[in-house]
């Protein structure tokens, strides 16, 4: 039983990164911007979430949703749009300078304290199911997590806005050639990263705890890292590198012998250089970057 449950463990950790990715994956996609704000979005949206500490579970989930898409699409309809066929370069910094911006606000607003909360408490508990013990966060993740990923497949799939997502991402100018309206396809991206960066902050919150104006950080290097061992611009990519980085994570955690285990992060970041190494495109690259190697 122990085994299934590391299995499910790392699905969880592999479908919360996954998240993630996808928050990066979708905007570069479709603008080239490797948005390092994405990890802001997130810390903004999990901050609205406990500033509604006492208003229904349900209400205050809803807005911190809603929050991390306005806070999306504020970014891109303020700052990236002016930016728009600015060199890769330049689009890297004011990525960054966005980042910093949010990450200032927050300070600013909430202070630099680390913030604890009751959010997502219940679900530390374990589910026990014979011998099998599930901690409930790990269920609920898995749950959100394929919610959001079939959600997302359905919109790319089966409505016309997320073919247009779709060809942009392949080919961003020859989609404006055939009709596709820029300004709609990039605000909707950013709209999917904002929904996405909500989903993975009430996700963040209830496992951690705490936040801090920093908590942004840490998922968006995980995001990045996951985008790059999927393919830049591949949104099955993103998914797969999530998966995969998770699931090791999760097995390098258990099999690691306990002196070891500090040093946990060190080998999975070699391990990332070496597939790299051999895979310098991703797992599974867009067509515009299998062009390009």
């Amino acid at each position: 039983m122990t085994l299934l449950q590391n299995i499910i463990t790392g699905i969880s950790v592999g479908g919360l990164y996954s998240l993630y990715a996808l928050g990066i994956a979708v905007v570069y996609g479709v603008a080239g911007i490797i948005n390092f704000a994405h990890g802001y979005f997130i810390a903004f949206a999990a901050y609205v979430l406990l500033a509604l500490a006492g208003v229904p579970v349900l209400v205050a989930i809803v807005c911190a949703l809603a929050a991390g898409i306005a806070i999306a699409v504020a970014t891109e309809r303020g700052v990236f749009r002016f930016a728009r066929g600015a060199d890769p370069g330049t689009l890297l910094v004011l990525a960054f300078a966005v980042a910093l911006a949010i990450k200032s606000l927050l300070t600013l607003v909430a202070g630099s304290d680390t913030v604890s909360t009751s959010f997502g408490s219940e679900l530390a508990k374990p589910l026990q199911i014979g011998s099998l013990s599930i901690v409930w966060i790990d269920l609920v993740t898995i749950v959100v997590a394929g919610v959001m990923l079939a959600g997302l497949a359905l919109l790319l799939n089966r409505t016309p806005v997320g073919v247009q997502l779709r060809a942009a991402a392949e080919d961003f100018t020859m989609a404006r050639l055939v009709g596709v309206r820029s300004n709609r396809v990039m605000m909707v991206a950013f709209a999917v990263s904002g929904l996405l960066a909500g989903a993975g902050g009430l996700l963040l919150v209830a496992r951690s705890g705490t936040l801090t104006p920093t908590s942004g950080l840490q998922p968006v290097l995980i995001a990045f890292v996951a985008v790059v061992i999927g393919g830049l611009g591949s949104l099955p990519g993103a998914v797969a590198g999530g998966f995969l980085l998770g699931g090791t994570t999760v097995a390098l955690q258990v099999l690691l012998p306990e002196e070891i285990r500090p040093y946990r992060d060190a080998i999975l970041y070699t391990l990332v250089i070496v597939i790299l190494t051999f895979r310098p495109q991703g797992l599974l690259p867009s067509a515009n970057e299998r062009s390009r190697v």
